[in-house]
């Protein structure tokens, strides 16, 4: 990696002389106008600096960086870009002394002929984006199955007051990464997206598919690089005990410990010969010193229960399923030369479980304002930078580039239901069933894995045994107006038809094959997944789950372990080699793009086989360009603790700024700790379970998609709380809400397409001049209007949250205003979650339904919420087709003036086959003097007829 600090006179000495060379050095730069564009030519530099560079205009705020150290960059197809026609926007090229310059009418960049140096501006020429002065670039040669390639980096400057958000979804609770590592490496839980949202309103979509390193990009270290004590005082260790989990007297091992380092499979061998994990309980203790002063970071890895105390303080306490590891960061003021006491207790809870402990420095210097990308491999450096005069502008540029997100069909914004699992055709019918029994909205049910017979993994084909007949059971459903996903794992058992047919096409990935790896079902099966970077597999693949299953029905896909998981809780190299080669070359090089070509087979083989049908994804796991393969994503296998609640906010709001706008996680959390478990449960933990799964109910009801997914226990809420609890009474009262709230959910939708716009909002894209909001990561925006706060610790019955400044705000349930620009506490009593409305809001409600269809959208009632001029566009469409791409859709304006205090509801723009020509609307007038508590039964202040043409209401 580029050492980039130097201090000293011969510095100074080299400045001068750098000064006195390069004007001549830049002389010798070549520099060729391109049709949409520039190509550089530097001087000669060092091995590792850029040699050319290539700019280019693909708007007029957005330019495309190439650069490479050899004489030409690389010309092959990006996966993430979709192909640009030729740029429309006017641009200009000057040559000034020492530097090229391209400009359109809102941005410029300025590029040193020197060093490749960039500095992007904007219109009034203040810095947007600044890469060192030095250039900021770097390549490292590396070979890769035999290819030569380069590890490449490029930092960039970022001031004190920036933040940065978007790389997809991560599980460390983490809202601005200033300051921070993101490692971008498809795993369970973990998403990697390389597109970073500045709080400056710019964007930069980094196109690399191999492992990378985002934000402060050094390795974490071992324990071993700090200084370490043992708990009797020895310098050079931490003592290591493990002891009899059932005698925790009885020490089984005790050693000196500088590393802690069981993070993978592989290292599992690193243990104490003598210790079983399942027995045992470990603790490492002692002091650690630094020889830095600053803000070190903290990386802790584990599997089973992990307590981590530092200074006398517990700074982690985490659960994670012994299967399934994750990880939490841990910033710690250090001073030089003092000594802090760790503690880190773990019971691995399990046979098989995962720990690591790592750290890195402070960042020092310059380094403190810098940013950088660093990738493991590359045939050279690329990247886009988007301007934006805000953040829903630099998303729409994001999408410019990667391609529009396609509107998710109706039924999809309505209530999803899902459970691990649903083992019989009788007990998925049941369960639908006693939903439309018991009046409880919903529209949409699914069926996870295991639906094959045991030993027919991947074969696409029901077992007859427990589902005789499923093109009737998928019939029944709809009969009930119920739509059906199904689960398709990229994944094929040795032997099967299916895996013979593939592996003589050669699609199939070979070497988990020849390892002879075994799964964990039963006595264990081999198996291994299906190439989806070769087009003729993705075909294949389409082919496979046509014929066996959407042809009996089926409405959409749940696409799990698409990282691709082909062998969990392997290490990087493993898993790389489990995965070469790819059509496309290394691994190494497409370790990340996995998921975008999976989803890229579905999408286009349903679309060409019913282009009538929207096509629904929901996958593990996601790229740039995922959104225009209608991929929605959820965050994984996470784990049924407040923790793992807490965290999925701050998760889900970076992948909604990753420019990605469908997203959900599995409400109540996925795998459960064995106290859950029991039949029947503890009162004290059955409480708690309700608890847990209310409040993240009444969370889920306001993210994109509102979806409930879980192991036993059964997660339907009559299996969760009795009807007359007030768990139950509040999970039906939310998911009530989001139905009556589908006229303005689908015109979000509407807009994710129309407008490139984002459903699911941190505070930053609205308040982006309120520096308050930069670091709020449990309180969000559901479209423009809805202020979401979500109640994370168990037993609260308030909480203290932040009012955004610039606008006041209305509670949603009484009506009562408090201004902006305050910290409150708000009552929070179990049944309710603070929800408030935005001044200026015109929030359009739909009759009461069971299902998205169920009824015509009418009447729709208005609430306006007074006190600054509001917009709103209500849109419409056909639902379950793609007709709006040929213009089937209407919008209706919203517009409210406050000095007039009128609301207006505009003419109608658009039709499509179906529309309603004539509707009624019910106004509800809110405002400081009188507020208006949510009631639908409540009669309206106003009624109004329209017909399509202009109505205007003056509030009394």
């Amino acid at each position: 990696m580029l050492k980039r600090y130097r201090t000293g006179s011969s510095v100074i000495v080299g400045l001068f002389a750098l000064a006195a060379a390069t004007q001549a050095q830049a002389q010798r730069a070549r520099v060729e106008k391109l049709g949409d564009g520039i190509l550089i030519h530097l001087p000669p530099a060092e091995e590792q600096k850029a040699r050319t560079i290539r700019l280019q205009v693909v708007g007029k705020k957005i330019l495309h960086v190439q650069a490479s150290p050899l004489d030409t960059v690389s010309t092959m197809k990006s996966l993430m870009a979709v192909e640009q026609a030729p740029t429309s926007a006017k641009w200009q090229y000057k040559s000034r002394k020492g530097e090229a310059v391209v400009s359109t009418a809102t941005l410029t960049a300025t590029i040193s002929l020197q060093t490749g140096a960039i500095t992007f501006t904007d219109a009034k020429g203040q810095v947007l984006l600044r890469e060192p002065s030095f250039g900021g670039k770097t390549f490292t040669r590396t070979v890769a199955d035999g290819q030569p390639l380069y590890a490449v980096e490029q930092l960039f400057e970022s001031p004190a007051d920036e933040a940065l958000y978007g790389l997809g979804q991560h599980q460390n609770g983490v809202m601005n990464y200033k300051g921070q590592q993101v490692e971008l490496a498809q795993n369970n839980t973990d998403v990697g997206v390389p597109f970073l949202l500045s709080s400056k309103n710019y964007g930069v979509l980094w196109d690399n598919y191999s492992i990378t390193k985002v934000g402060d990009t050094r390795d974490y270290e071992p324990l071993a690089t700090l200084k370490l004590y043992a708990k009797t005082g020895e310098q050079g260790w931490l003592t290591a005990t493990y002891v009899n989990k059932k005698n925790p007297g009885q020490v089984v091992v005790q050693r000196p410990e500088s590393v802690i380092n069981y993070e993978f499979l592989e290292d599992q061998k690193n243990f104490p010969a003598t210790v079983k994990l399942g027995d045992v309980l470990g603790t490492w203790e002692g002091s650690i010193e630094s020889e830095t002063t600053g803000l070190h970071h903290f990386l802790l890895k584990n599997a089973g229960y992990a307590k981590l105390y530092i200074d006398g303080k517990e700074v982690v306490n985490k659960w994670r399923q012994a299967w399934n590891p994750g990880t939490s960061v841990v910033p710690l003021p250090m001073e030089k030369g003092r000594k802090y006491s760790l503690k880190l207790e773990w019971d691995p809870d399990g046979g098989e479980s995962y720990l690591g402990l790592k750290w890195l420095s402070p960042l020092v210097g310059a380094s403190q304002q810098q940013y950088g990308f660093r990738s493991e491999a590359g045939r050279d450096l690329n990247y886009y930078f988007v301007q934006g005069s805000s953040s829903d502008e630099v998303i729409s540029g994001y999408r410019t580039i990667t391609g529009p997100a396609p509107i998710a069909p109706k039924w999809a914004m309505g209530f999803w239901q899902s459970r691990e699992r649903y083992k019989t055709q009788d007990e998925l019918l049941t369960t639908a069933a006693e939903f439309r029994k018991r009046q409880i909205p919903i529209d949409n049910i699914v069926l996870d894995w295991s639906y094959w017979k045991q030993a027919e993994w991947g074969s696409q084909e029901f077992d007859p045994v427990r589902f005789a007949n499923p093109e009737g059971m998928i019939k029944t459903l709809h009969e009930q107006n119920l739509h059906f996903m199904i689960s398709v794992w990229p994944k094929f058992y040795e032997g099967i038809p299916a895996y013979n047919d593939f592996l003589t096409k050669g699609y199939l990935y070979k070497r988990n094959i020849a390892n002879r790896t075994r799964d964990w079902i039963a006595q264990g099966y081999t198996s291994t997944f299906y190439d989806a970077f070769n087009p003729q597999a993705r075909q294949a693949f389409w082919n496979l789950i046509n014929t066996k299953l959407f042809s009996k029905g089926i409405d959409a896909w749940w696409m799990d372990a698409s990282e691709p998981d082909i062998y969990s809780n392997t290490n990087v190299q493993t898993r790389k080699e489990l995965m070469t080669p790819t059509y496309l070359g290394s691994s190494t090089l497409y370790f990340n793009g996995f998921p975008l070509q999976n989803a890229k087979g579905i999408y286009e083989g349903q679309r060409g086989t019913r282009p009538d049908q929207r096509v629904f994804l929901l996958t593990r796991s996601g790229y740039a360009g995922s959104q225009r393969y209608a991929a929605a994503i959820w965050s994984g296998d996470i784990g049924s603790r407040w923790e793992d609640f807490k965290n999925q906010i701050p998760a889900g709001l970076n992948f909604s700024m990753s420019g990605i706008p469908y997203w959900t996680s599995d409400i109540g959390g996925f795998a459960v700790e064995h106290r859950y478990e029991k039949t029947p449960m503890v009162t004290s933990d059955q409480e708690e379970w309700r608890e847990l799964n209310t409040r993240w109910y009444q969370y889920g009801a306001f993210c994109p998609l509102f979806r409930v997914h879980g192991q036993f226990p059964y997660r339907e809420m009559f299996n969760i709380a009795p009807e007359g609890s007030p768990a139950y009474q509040s999970m039906l009262y939310y998911d009530q809400l989001r139905y009556r709230l589908m006229p303005y959910i689908y015109s979000l939708a509407g807009q994710t397409h129309h407008q490139n716009g984002t459903i699911m909002r941190g505070l930053v894209m609205d308040f982006g001049q309120d520096a308050a909001v930069r670091n709020i990561s449990n309180q969000f925006l559901f479209g423009p209007s809805l202020l979401v706060n979500p109640v994370t610790d168990y037993h609260a019955r308030s909480r203290s949250l932040y009012l955004p400044a610039g606008t006041g705000w209305f509670d949603f349930y009484s009506g009562q205003y408090q201004k902006g620009g305050q910290t409150i506490t708000a009552d929070a009593p179990l049944e309710r979650m603070p929800l408030y409305v935005r001044e200026g809001s015109i929030l359009p409600f739909g009759p009461a339904i069971q299902y998205t269809t169920e009824k015509p959208t009418d009447p729709i009632t208005l609430y306006v919420y007074t006190g600054k001029d509001g917009q709103f566009t209500l849109y419409e469409d056909e639902n379950v087709n793609y007709n709006y791409e040929k213009g089937a859709f209407a919008t209706i304006p919203l517009t409210y003036d406050e000095k007039a205090k009128t609301l207006t509801i505009g003419e109608r723009k658009g039709s499509f086959p179906g529309m309603m020509t004539r509707r009624t609307f019910n106004v509800v007038w809110v405002s400081q003097a009188r507020p208006v508590a949510w009631n639908l039964g409540a009669a309206p202040g106003k009624t109004v007829q329209y017909s399509g043409s202009a109505v205007s209401v003056k509030m009394e």
